[in-house]
């Protein structure tokens, strides 16, 4: 049954029958919270039945605005770096503090193999109540609209009017539902470490030529093992997009899905990412498979300087300046040169939070939902850990408290300052992203020396293809 906040903690023989939990079943008195029970079940135990009907319910703390949920247990999931889990287990505590009877059982950890596995939990059918996903995840595993649920039905609890109707569009699913609410609106951004560009003698670049240069640079006065940048095959995919998005003046993806790019322009977008290889810009794929199988910002060469530069989402630097050694400084860039007439970057939705159509507790994952981007304080306490928030009384509350976090600001301002183009969600398909995906086999392909220019664009222009069919 739905539980008010003003919850009544009645006689033992009364709560078997009045508490039900999540599973259905009836929780007795003695389950109660060790605080609720310290403070009132004495008193009435002993209590004859017929006594206790005719004495006022007692009452646990209310929180905030009164809401009904059911006691039970949700789950929820997300990925990121420390500085995110922490904050995020934080407010999880506080959520459950501030609704009691609702457990919050979470489920988080580095990007690594993680879409890979929540897919699998979403085909399923066992995904967590609550789940952040990226941008293509929504026409990716809810093509049919049946993964996730339509936040409108839950909009009672969950305030869809703090956020931009055109940022809500950008998270239906294909049948028109809200699959998603967006946690914050993101592009890549460049990060450089400004300890080992003094140390090489040069400012960080601020152009493509600037970037080639500082490759011949690094190699020379510091040694082989440094580079300016560091890209792996994803982020290798993005930057050639802008690369190209540059020289056309368009996104290589339309807003109607419509290829925008030929095979000959993706042969030369691929020969200026090997061109990077060649001037020593970036290490090779080889070079980074020798690292380990560990995350940039864990890699001991980032931490210790010798990667100077990160092609990041601006919602994400935090993880790099917890793990970067002591006396080390990263700090923002801008969007490079190409010398043509834009910039060619994108902008695309960060991150979002859906409710798996598998959740029996909808309205109680609302309500996390709820606190966690439009509620002050759960607000307070997330901070810009998935960076600038999307929700109008998210930004209000953080900006008015100065807690948006200084980089974070300087790499969203970075961003929209390139007056960023649209970004396509067809871009991460999970056959374009991911492991065994085109990225991987096309720009490890071509590092190896595996592929020619000319046979990593027919491959990849195959599968641009198929997911823009």
């Amino acid at each position: 049954m739905k539980k008010k906040v003003l919850a009544v903690l009645m006689t033992s023989v009364m709560a078997a029958s009045v508490l039900v939990g999540c599973g259905g079943s009836a929780a007795p008195a003695a389950e109660a919270p060790a605080a609720e029970a310290a403070e009132e079940a004495p008193a009435e135990e002993e209590a004859p039945a017929e006594e206790a009907a005719e004495e006022p319910a007692a009452e646990v703390a209310a929180p905030a605005g009164d809401v009904d949920y059911e006691p039970c247990t949700i789950k929820f999931d997300w990925w990121g770096g420390d500085s995110r889990h922490e904050a995020t287990q934080k407010a999880v505590e506080a959520f459950e503090a501030k609704y009691p009877g609702i457990e919050v059982e979470v489920n988080f950890g580095a990007w690594t193999d993680w879409e890979t596995a929540r897919a699998l939990e979403y085909q399923a059918g066992n995904g967590s109540d609550v789940t952040q996903i990226g941008s293509n995840w929504i026409p990716d595993y809810d093509g049919d609209g049946k993964t996730f649920i339509d936040l409108n039905t839950v909009s009672d609890v969950l305030d869809l009017t703090q956020f931009n109707a055109s940022d809500l569009e950008k998270c239906l699913d294909p049948v028109g539902q809200q699959a998603g609410v967006p946690i914050s609106m993101t592009g890549r951004i460049f990060y450089w470490n400004k300890t080992t560009f003094d140390k090489a003698g040069i400012d960080y670049p601020k152009t493509i030529d600037e970037l080639i240069e500082a490759g011949k640079t690094f190699q020379e006065v510091l040694g082989d093992e440094y580079y300016p940048l560091e890209l792996g095959e994803y982020d290798r995919a993005l930057f050639m997009s802008f690369y190209m998005q540059a020289k056309k003046g368009e996104p290589i993806i339309l807003e109607d899905g419509t290829l925008n790019v030929t095979e000959e322009e993706l042969a030369d977008g691929l020969a200026f990412i090997q061109s990077l290889e060649d001037n020593h810009v970036i290490p090779t794929i080889a070079t980074l498979a020798g690292d380990g199988n560990v995350t940039l910002n864990e890699n001991p060469k980032f931490i210790d300087g010798r990667y100077a530069g990160v092609f990041e989402w601006d919602s994400a630097p935090l993880k790099y300046t917890s793990n970067i050694a002591e006396g080390q400084e990263l700090v923002v860039g801008e969007e490079l040169d190409f010398g043509e007439a834009v910039k060619g970057s994108s902008a695309k939705v960060s991150m979002a939070f859906a409710i798996c159509a598998s959740s029996q507790h909808p309205h109680e994952a609302a309500m996390l939902i709820q606190y966690l981007l439009n509620d002050p304080e759960g607000i307070m306490i997330m901070a810009s850990e998935r960076g600038v928030p999307a929700s109008k009384i998210g930004f209000d509350t953080l900006n008015d408290a100065g807690q948006i976090d200084p980089l974070i600001a300087a790499a969203h301002e970075g961003v929209y300052a390139a007056d960023p183009m649209f970004f396509s969600p067809r871009f991460d398909n999970g056959e374009l992203k991911g492991d065994g995906a085109a990225y991987i086999d096309v720009f490890s392909g071509l590092s190896y020396g595996d592929y020619t220019v000319e046979d990593a664009a027919s491959i990849l222009f195959d599968a641009y293809s198929n997911v823009c069919e």
